[in-house]
């Protein structure tokens, strides 16, 4: 079926660590660059090249204080493009917000985002012409345990471990509950900086994010044992801490169904200790992107527009 014309959903996680499309994950980093040694990854836009990927960027207060998440979002969207032979679309964007920060915030990520509406660039040395027609902005949590909604119980909790951010969200006869929600910023990051910490006043080294990451992955990382059994006592730590904040919400952690959900499920299913039949684990960190797109199709379909991809 063609593509021509019609509009083309993109759904796209800004996180912190990582942006996240329905098939495609690379770290969220962004650097200006005078001469590529290659095309791969690199963004030009406006007579400038940007490397995407590499090192993760600092944590911003705000998404929108820097073009950097704009610049990110269309290297993803280039991603999605060429996956389906597209070089000239019309798409609406489907994102996310933390879900204590989504009244307050969608509205001016919404038109960050879209400005301009209309771009020319090149990634990775393909061209690309796109209009944005629109940005609909969900919460974080709900987009990733979208597509199990239908099998969910009366009452359920989804708990989004993401980069900066700890999302609680209840689900209530399988509609969320916004009136019942919070943020805590005890997410990923922090959890990796205190690691850090922690092994500087031991070691007097510091280990860097990415051998943290292999360990809460794989348990293991290439480096001294002493490191790793640091490692593993602090997120052990951490786990107990998501659970500390659950129970503050006032939530019977052995009662109520809990899906952990994000880039913390895996440290939560590896490290928490906890064989409960009422704890699940979605470990794809692509889960919430998957959950816009098929978010924004339900609703392009409800309102009779005709949509590719």
């Amino acid at each position: 079926m063609s593509s021509e014309g019609k509009i083309i959903p993109i759904a796209i996680d800004h996180g912190f660590s990582a942006i996240k499309t329905p098939h495609f994950s690379f770290t969220t980093g962004i650097a200006p660059v005078d001469e590529p040694i290659t095309q791969e990854k690199i963004l030009e836009i406006e007579g400038k090249h940007y490397r995407v990927g590499g090192k993760r960027m600092d944590v911003l207060e705000d998404k929108t204080s820097t073009d950097a998440f704009r610049l990110l979002s269309y290297a993803a969207t280039a991603m999605e493009l060429d996956r389906l032979g597209v070089k000239k679309a019309r798409v609406i964007l489907a994102v996310g917000l933390p879900i204590g920060r989504l009244a307050k915030e969608k509205g001016g990520f919404k038109r960050y985002l879209m400005d301009p509406p209309h771009v020319k660039f090149r990634f990775s040395g393909k061209a690309y012409i796109v209009t944005i027609e629109n940005v609909i902005v969900y919460p974080q949590c709900y987009g990733a345990i979208a597509t199990r909604l239908p099998d969910m119980k009366s009452e359920e909790v989804v708990v989004d471990i993401g980069s900066w951010t700890v999302d609680t969200l209840r689900i209530i006869d399988r509609r969320p509950d916004e009136s019942q929600c919070g943020s805590d910023p005890n997410g990923l990051i922090p959890c990796m900086r205190h690691i850090d910490e922690e092994c500087v006043k031991r070691f007097n080294t510091k280990i860097g994010e990415n051998i943290i990451k292999d360990v809460m992955i794989t348990g293991t990382a290439d480096i001294d044992p002493a490191y790793i059994r640091v490692i593993e006592n602090e997120l052990k730590k951490y786990t107990k801490s998501i659970f500390h904040i659950i129970r503050e919400q006032g939530i019977n952690v052995n009662v109520t169904p809990i899906t952990f959900v994000g880039g913390g499920a895996s440290l939560m299913k590896r490290y928490a200790g906890i064989d409960k039949k009422n704890v699940r684990y979605i470990e794809d960190i692509c889960a919430n992107a998957k959950g816009y797109e098929m978010l924004l199709k339900a609703f392009l379909k409800s309102k009779g527009i005709e949509f590719a991809g």
